[in-house]
């Protein structure tokens, strides 16, 4: 990421010179030189939009240095919402609006576009604004997206344009309907249900009446044998998620980042009240053969994907239930589809459904993958 290097790779994109644009990918380490990349952009009057995450996918790896710059030929209907939840209009309104205005400006007779989301990861309440859009845009949209921001959980601006860099907000884009991405988790759902039966937001106060700590501790030790205590919580939560059961029987995973001193239990992602919860075990890698059948769904959508370029977006609760096993997944990724080349980041949450023309849903501990055809 130097000026040298930057404007090398903008020479050789033979962008037009006008309407396109990029969407750019940078590592929490490469932030601070976000300003070289925008001001570049602004010299040659490109638009550009991105967002920062914990890591970058290159090919099966993981890496923490360079920015992935995605080219578009002729740009798509696209915004940046910064501080989404401040006073004044709602978010989901703010949300509803733009996208609105987007589809707007769409070409007409061709395929559904996929309204693509990247969230800054540190706000409470996504899962709540994808439900009021779903209710407001029901299916003139595929819906997809990923969360950006910090592995550790700490504020920080991640949301950028040419001439920003923002938090609290969302980033999105309109992207052509050849591109409709596909998500898998490869959770199994086990017999023992529970109920979150007082909760707020992201943080789980009570499971069926009780401490929601006791009852996941208890779950766990009678399940696995494991002598879950305050002190060990935080090596084997990110191993035992709790599952949200929904009614067409699809599991929505929630990974336990914290637990308070009153026993209350805080997830990625909103947990409603009175939901139906299960606990998972992580699965290993490729296991339940989550790999192939997020390949065999890819192709089903998009045809063969032999050389193609594969968009691959890696929830971070996953890899750090995996550690080393998670590259060799992302390697048996690439080998199951015969792409060509895998680009994309490590995610704090992911957008989408396991079902075609599902209803949109914030996952934790999945992959989302499209193929990226320069449009």
């Amino acid at each position: 990421m130097t000026t040298d290097a930057i404007e090398q790779a903008l020479d050789d994109s033979a962008l037009p010179s006008v309407g396109a644009g990029i969407l750019a990918l940078l590592p929490e380490a490469e932030k601070d030189r976000l300003p070289l990349l925008q001001a570049a952009c602004r010299r040659r009057g490109i638009a550009l939009v991105g967002a920062v995450f914990p890591a970058l996918i290159e090919h099966h790896q993981f890496s923490g240095s360079g920015a992935w710059l995605l080219y578009f030929d002729r740009m798509p209907p696209h915004f940046l919402l910064p501080a989404i939840n401040a006073a004044g209009d709602s978010a989901l309104a703010r949300l509803v609006s733009a996208a609105r205005g987007g589809l707007e400006h769409c070409p007409v007779n061709t395929p559904k576009p996929t309204l693509f989301m990247i969230f800054d990861g540190m706000l409470p309440n996504i899962a709540s604004i994808l439900d009021g859009l779903y209710l407001e845009l029901s299916n003139r949209v595929e819906y997809a997206g990923v969360n950006a921001g910090s592995e550790t959980f700490q504020p920080m601006p991640c949301l950028f344009d040419e001439s920003r860099l923002v938090g609290d907000g969302v980033l999105a884009l309109l992207l052509p309907g050849h591109m409709a991405p596909v998500l898998e988790h490869g959770f199994q759902q086990p017999e023992h249900t529970m109920s979150a039966t007082s909760t707020e937001g992201n943080r789980i106060a009570m499971i069926d009446w009780r401490p929601a700590f006791d009852v996941y501790q208890e779950i766990i030790k009678a399940q696995y044998g494991i002598d879950l205590t305050r002190e060990n919580f935080y090596e084997y939560a990110v191993h035992f998620p709790v599952g949200i059961l929904r009614a067409n029987g699809d599991v929505v995973v929630r990974i336990p980042v914290a637990l308070a001193d009153d026993g209350s239990l805080f997830c990625v992602g909103e947990i409603p009240e009175n939901s139906m919860l299960i606990l998972l075990e992580a699965p290993g890698a490729g296991a339940h053969g989550c790999i192939a059948h997020l390949a065999e769904n890819l192709r089903t959508i998009h045809g063969d994907l032999s050389g193609a370029q594969l968009l691959t977006f890696y929830c971070a609760g996953r890899r750090m239930h995996l550690g080393q096993e998670a590259e060799k997944e992302l390697l048996e990724l690439r080998a199951a589809t015969e792409v060509g080349e895998m680009a994309g980041a490590l995610s704090l949450g992911e957008i989408g459904s396991t079902v075609r023309w599902g209803y949109p849903m914030f996952h934790n501990a999945t992959l989302v993958c499209t193929p990226w055809k320069r449009a």
